[in-house]
């Protein structure tokens, strides 16, 4: 048997590196939100926002390709493993064809209420995402949690609710808004990161098929949703005005951090889980915060310190020692997964 220090190295090493994954996915996902916030507010030509979603999903395949080609080895076996998983697998891209969807119809809802609502009301309204996952958790993976963190999920959405509620009085957006608009646009978001989500962690969790396969088949997807997407919804514009219409320099910024934040999306799922994602998610809205405290002068207020405080309490009560998620839970019948739901 293998010495007790070697299986404590090894789950250190674990440990380390789900830590460097969620911190590196919070500190983009926060500069992405401050990124993103300006190029919607300070750009006098504003871009379209489809074509900024389908220009995420090629970049985040070919990275997914490139570092596929670094875990195979070779060219050869790179080319022999997109044939039999891509080409030679019609069924599993139709399988991922369905978080494809549901994740561009996310991604342009997002736009769409950002492009409406105030950007704080639309970041507090959105953390609805985290019960929503947790709901689909339960439900889809047969996965039971506790009521200590049930009641960090909610505890998390009162302490983000509280640190976004000030800021929200002086947001300097100058575009004419429709708040019925955007509230419905931020519904049908959280519906779809909450299903999504789960989706693709059961996907990648139910077989041993290579994370950046799985990538590849959903953005080779991904891409055909987009692009459909720019031109049911701005077809005609696009043509007029040109497909990079509105962009800058800033705006690839923002299309490069959402490429790199959705790898780090999939690795943080495949390897831990995705309530634990949407906790990443509301800690970087913390930093982002603070981040608008010093560039756009937000001032912060007993309600930011104590939202904060919580935010950083049922992180602390979400990662206490629980079941083993990197692993899908065996199949429960239908009646005993809604009796474990009911008790809690």
């Amino acid at each position: 048997t293998s010495p007790p220090p070697q299986n404590l190295w090894t789950t250190n090493v674990s440990l380390l590196f789900k830590l460097y994954c969620l911190t590196v996915m919070t500190l983009v996902a926060a500069t992405y939100t401050v990124a993103l916030r300006y190029t919607r507010i300070a750009e006098k030509e504003l871009y379209f926002a489809t074509t900024a979603v389908c220009i995420t999903e090629v970049i985040k395949l070919f990275l997914s390709v490139g570092i596929l080609a670094k875990e195979t080895g070779s060219l050869g076996r790179l080319m022999t493993s997109l044939r039999e998983n891509v080409l030679g697998s019609p069924k599993e891209l139709l399988k991922l064809s369905v978080p494809s969807v549901v994740y561009a119809v996310q991604n342009n809802m997002a736009f769409l209420a950002l492009s409406n609502l105030d950007a704080a009301v639309y970041q507090v309204t959105y953390q609805l995402k985290i019960p929503c996952t947790a709901l689909c958790t339960v439900l889809m993976l047969n996965r039971s949690l506790s009521k200590l963190q049930w009641f960090s999920v909610f505890m998390l959405c009162g302490g983000v609710t509280l640190v976004q509620w000030k800021p929200a009085q002086v947001t300097k957006v100058q575009m004419e808004q429709n708040p019925w608009l955007g509230f419905g646009a931020i519904a049908i978001a959280v519906l779809c990161s909450g299903f999504a989500g789960v989706y693709f962690e059961k996907v990648l969790k139910s077989s041993d098929t290579s994370l950046w396969v799985r990538n590849i088949q959903m953005y080779l997807s991904g891409i055909v949703v987009t692009l459909v997407g720019v031109y049911m919804s701005e077809g005609a514009q696009v043509l007029e005005r040109g497909f990079f219409y509105g962009y800058t320099y800033y705006v690839g910024f923002v299309i490069l951090l959402a490429s790199v934040g959705g790898l780090y999306t999939s690795v943080v799922v495949k390897y831990t889980d995705n309530i634990m994602k949407g906790f990443s998610a509301a800690a970087a809205i913390v930093l982002s915060t603070v981040a608008s405290v010093v560039l756009f002068g937000l001032q912060i207020t007993v309600s930011f310190a104590l939202g904060a405080l919580l935010v950083c309490i049922s992180i602390y009560l979400y990662g206490l020692p629980r079941q083993d998620t990197t692993k899908i839970q065996p199949l429960l019948d239908t009646v005993s997964s809604k009796e474990k739901l009911i008790q809690m």
